[in-house]
């Protein structure tokens, strides 16, 4: 299979470029990163015009600022689409599906693509209905360009349909802002730190017990294993997903 990068030159794109590179199945044929023309990656040159760009699958890893305007670009061009980039609120998926039909080729949105980051969004969805509290801590790099991550984004919805909003009202915030935002009735909290890369807890707790979810990436060569599996599944769907769950059950029948 023919897979381009978007957002190639990035920490992400650059690793999963090379992931690409190093599997016998797929073949890197594109790397797009407007203003890094003539750079090389993982062994090919890369691109700034999305025309050039020649791909079966497209694995999507740009700023959030401008991934919107690629998608549609590369829904255009017949692409299936693998969604690396942060950032997919509720609405921003509505966004997408207003252009992506449910009969389209497929395009997954994957707000982690760490296996551990995965089981720990699948472990917190089935532990939020039988605990009274719960609640997001994320900590990222100083330079993450959005809060809350997608991940704790992505887990707070996820856990949000077992739980009601009313019981997360908090009147007594001194400083604003100090009990954390609100994503389908969760409390998310958002830390930025120097040396961090990527770091979430699902707090739990009932009256006697204490509950806690807590995975780390220490490397980008984390995200390379899950970002294979997705490129691998996207092609067998239509439309709009999310998450690497289905992917993972995929692999698991298929191994």
């Amino acid at each position: 299979m023919k897979v381009a990068v978007s957002g190639a030159m990035g920490r992400l794109g650059s690793v999963i470029a090379h992931g690409i590179s190093n599997t016998n199945e797929l073949q890197l044929t594109g790397a797009y990163a407007p203003g890094h023309a003539g750079k090389t990656v993982a062994g090919i040159a890369v691109d700034d015009s999305q025309e050039k760009v020649d791909a079966q699958i497209m694995v999507e890893c740009a700023h959030p600022g401008v991934v919107m305007e690629n998608l549609k670009k590369w829904h255009a061009k017949g692409m299936c689409v693998v969604i690396g980039t942060s950032g997919f609120t509720a609405d921003r998926i509505e966004e997408l599906k207003s252009f992506w039909g449910e009969d389209d080729q497929g395009c997954l949105i994957v707000p982690n693509f760490s296996i551990g980051a995965v089981l720990m969004m699948r472990f917190a969805e089935m532990a939020s209905p039988y605990f009274d509290s719960a609640e997001i801590i994320e900590r990222h790099e100083d330079t993450k360009p959005d809060a809350p991550s997608g991940t704790a984004l992505a887990t707070a919805m996820r856990m949000g349909k077992y739980r009601s909003s009313a019981e997360q009202k908090d009147n007594t915030e001194v400083v604003k802002g100090a009990r954390g935002g609100l994503v389908s009735g969760i409390r998310v909290h958002s830390l930025r730190m120097k040396g961090m890369l990527s770091d979430q807890e699902v707090a739990f707790s009932n009256k006697g017990e204490i509950f806690s979810i807590h995975h780390s990436s220490t490397s980008y060569e984390s995200f390379v294993k899950g970002a294979l599996l997705a490129i691998r599944y996207v092609k067998t769907i239509k439309g709009v997903e999310i998450g690497l769950d289905a992917a993972l059950d995929f692999e698991a029948k298929n191994i």
